[in-house]
């Protein structure tokens, strides 16, 4: 495996990894802005209030974005699989 080929595993990786944690993270951003502002508009400083529900939607994202999750991943998996094979 030469240097160009490493390079490619390594981008398709990190694209791998953005696509799969992308979705929650902007889940959790997204609630997380509305908490935000929420408390902002109200002069609520509840601590709990910010942890709480983010754990709810992200728990909730993970369930919903889970099937995209697992094809991304096999999907690479395969396509690693694939690359060990022809270099053998």
């Amino acid at each position: 495996m030469n240097e160009v080929a490493v390079l490619e595993v390594g981008r398709e990786a990190l694209w791998v990894v953005l696509k799969v944690a992308g979705p929650i993270m902007a889940a959790g951003l997204v609630i997380g802005l509305t908490i935000a502002l929420f408390q902002a508009l109200t002069t609520i400083q509840e601590m709990t209030l910010t942890f709480v529900p983010k754990i709810i939607v992200i728990f909730a994202s993970i369930i919903l974005f889970l099937p995209f999750m697992m094809r991304t991943v096999v999907g690479f998996g395969n396509s690693l699989f694939d690359r060990i094979v022809a270099l053998g």
